[in-house]
């Protein structure tokens, strides 16, 4: 979505994860932890092939390099803050709250309430933050609405079976709206629609999600 926004050249290379292709050495060469997204620079600091993986640092980097949504110097702060309270709060307890849900075995009543009462706790911070404001930072649209935005975009299932899942949060539910209605999120969730990717869930597919849960093969 941000190389969309900046209009930066790329060549998507697809991972199908439901495979295990994040666990290739090859692609472990770009990211050590076997996740989505990670991309190599070709012309990174000093026309050297740059790597960077965690959609946060990702996000920064590029960010930097296009030399837009940043806002203003004075900002970079508050920017940076928004940015680790999405990459350290509601991005890993949306993550587990989706997990607990919908792909852990039944009877773990307790897993699913907190995570997903966190997550909704990140939503009302991001709320009450957004008060008045447009944007998360300064008067302008920014990586930290970016990144935002992608865990929002999951919201009907970390609130599973609630209806309309950001109405409790008017302020959010407007931020996430207006970001989803820029013609580059239309490209950016177009991009990868033609790859067939796995689409059964079966064992390898657990393993490959989920390879700690498994003992090692031997």
């Amino acid at each position: 979505m941000l190389l969309e926004e900046a209009g930066l050249p790329y060549e998507l290379v697809p991972v199908d994860t439901s495979k295990g292709e994040q666990h290739a050495p090859s692609f472990r060469a770009i990211n050590p932890n076997g996740k989505v997204p990670a991309i190599i620079d070709t012309e990174g600091p000093d026309g050297r092939d740059t790597r960077a993986f965690d959609s946060t640092a990702i996000l920064i980097y590029l960010a930097e390099k296009a030399g837009k949504f940043l806002g203003r110097p004075a900002e970079r702060p508050e920017l940076l803050s928004w940015l680790m309270f999405i990459a350290s709060g509601l991005g890993p307890f949306s993550g587990q709250a989706v997990h607990f849900q919908f792909a852990a075995p039944e009877g773990l009543d307790y897993a699913v309430n907190r995570y997903r009462r966190e997550a909704e706790r990140h939503y009302q911070v991001l709320d009450a933050h957004l008060e008045g404001r447009a944007y998360l930072v300064g008067d302008t649209y920014t990586i930290a609405d970016i990144s935002a935005w992608g865990w929002l975009d999951r919201a009907s299932r970390v609130r599973k079976g609630t209806e309309d899942p950001l109405a409790a949060f008017p302020n959010l539910k407007r931020l996430f709206e207006t970001v989803d209605a820029r013609p580059a999120v239309t490209r950016a969730r177009d991009i990868g629609r033609d790859h067939p990717f796995k689409q059964v869930n079966d064992e390898e597919t657990k393993r490959a999600l989920f390879p700690s849960n498994f003992p090692p093969v031997t």
